[in-house]
């Protein structure tokens, strides 16, 4: 049996956590059964944005027209766009493995790994133990129960990366992140998509005003489905199938295409590790559960990431593996702070969020103020032809806290920085927005006069922006 100081399950965020460690001389395991990195690296934010930039570019293109422009795409080099990211991603995997071959007091056991005993796992035939361990072991593709998916085949945000032929039409089962992005990336390059949706709306936890314009603007451009369960998949002439059941009104659909493409939530893998048997606490979805410290149930044994299936996004990863090492070396424990989470959604139009919605601020009976927006008000707004864009921000009466914001449009990730900053700084409050010297003419300048466009919650219902 090898014992190492600290085991770390997970090469994504983890490896901040591997790094630290060998920085204090420790000795570190890190156990990884795919490949270095991560889902961010290999299936996730990064190959995903190098396929989305050109579906942007493409919109970009055939929307010129309304600005004068006559221009025409002669050809899109489908797998030239697949082997592009492809090539950065293996790069950077490359990198990653030869800095860890490298780096001496490492030990890498590249399987999947499964705890035995307390502080023990076997590995690849070995038992290793740690004296304090990191389970950042990520999430991957729920597959829901849709007969006869094994036998028909389908792609996941897992293997669609392999593929170098576009599918003439795809069939997209989902309605949140993955399902948004893959179905604008492939409604740009030309398959025809048809999006299957089991909730009432895109993007759920969104605003309502944001799901319901991404669901317009994308409607345009593809079939989209509400309410709809994927129920069965079968095989039709030479085509993929799939059945649906909606949950209002129990009618029965089916659908074909070339392809499926499930990305219907994300699962833990949890059940691959056996966290129970050295006393980690699982939810009933098989998440693992944690304190404000990002401690288990069990002394020792810290965990983040999406293996907690809180909040999915690597810069969250990336935030708690700080507050987990803080926790792990320091007496002074530091506390786990959600309250200002940002998300984007890279489709067409951009979408992106922080914090509350104006619903949840009125569930937590604050004193809500919402300020909104729209692009085309603006010089730059305008100048770009955006026709219905807006910005919206929630921001609570008493000390003018920013309590959340919602983008949707034209560099929404970009401008909704600036929210997460304002909201990041001392007090928290709209003011450096307010007060801030703003460029013009700028996109950015949306924000600031939606910071200034007031009303309060849950009163009037906006409705110019349809």
């Amino acid at each position: 049996m090898k014992d190492y100081d600290v085991l770390v399950i997970g090469s994504g965020s983890g490896m901040s956590i591997a790094d630290a460690a060998l920085n204090r001389d420790m000795s570190v395991a890190v156990v990884e059964s795919g490949p270095l990195g991560g889902t961010c690296l290999n299936r996730g934010c990064i190959p995903s944005k190098m396929v989305i930039y050109p579906a942007d570019v493409i919109n970009i293109i055939r929307e010129a027209g309304k600005l004068g422009i006559k221009a025409t795409i002669d050809e899109i080099d489908f797998a030239y766009i697949m082997e592009r990211s492809a090539k950065m991603v293996g790069e950077d995997v490359s990198h990653m493995e030869s800095g860890v071959q490298h780096a001496p007091g490492l030990d890498m056991y590249r399987e999947v790994g499964e705890f035995v005993s307390d502080y023990t796992m076997e590995v690849a035939g070995e038992s290793i133990r740690g004296e304090n361990i990191f389970i950042v072991s990520g999430a991957r593709p729920l597959v829901p129960p849709i007969q006869g998916l094994e036998d028909v085949g389908y792609l996941t945000s897992q293997n669609v990366w392999d593929i170098r032929e576009k599918p003439e039409s795809i069939l997209i089962v989902g309605g949140g992140f993955v399902a948004t992005e893959f179905a604008h990336f492939f409604s740009s390059v030309g398959s025809q998509v048809t999006l299957l949706s089991r909730s009432p709306r895109l993007i759920k936890f969104a605003e309502p005003e944001v799901s319901e314009l991404l669901g317009k603007k994308m409607g345009e451009r593809m079939e989209i489905h509400y309410n709809v369960e994927a129920v069965e998949a079968n095989p039709s002439g030479g085509m993929k199938e799939i059945v649906t059941v909606n949950n209002v009104t129990g009618e029965k659909r089916s659908f074909q295409g070339s392809e499926i493409m499930v990305a219907a939530g994300r699962r833990s893998n949890a059940d691959l590790l056996k966290p129970e048997r050295t006393g980690v606490q699982l939810d009933r979805r098989g998440f693992i559960v944690v304190n404000e410290y990002l401690e288990t149930s069990k002394p020792r044994i810290w965990a983040f990431g999406d293996a907690l299936g809180k909040h999915m996004f690597k810069h969250v990863s990336n935030y708690e593996a700080g507050v987990a090492w803080n926790n792990f070396i320091h007496d002074h424990k530091k506390v786990v702070d959600y309250t200002a989470v940002p998300y984007a959604v890279f489709t067409h139009p951009q979408v992106a969020g922080v914090g509350m919605t104006e619903q949840q601020a009125l569930d937590a009976d604050l004193p809500a103020l919402v300020g909104f927006y729209e692009y085309k008000n603006t010089a730059k707004g305008a100048a770009m032809g955006v026709e219905d864009g807006f910005v919206k921000i929630i921001i609570d009466e008493r000390m003018f806290k920013i309590l959340g914001g919602s983008i949707i449009g034209p560099y929404a990730p970009v401008m909704m920085q600036e929210i997460v900053n304002a909201m990041n700084a001392p007090g928290g409050t709209i003011d450096s927005i307010h007060d801030a010297m703003y460029i013009h003419p700028a996109t950015p300048e949306v924000v600031q006069r939606a910071s200034t466009s007031l009303r309060r919650a849950g009163i009037v219902q906006h409705n110019d922006h349809h």
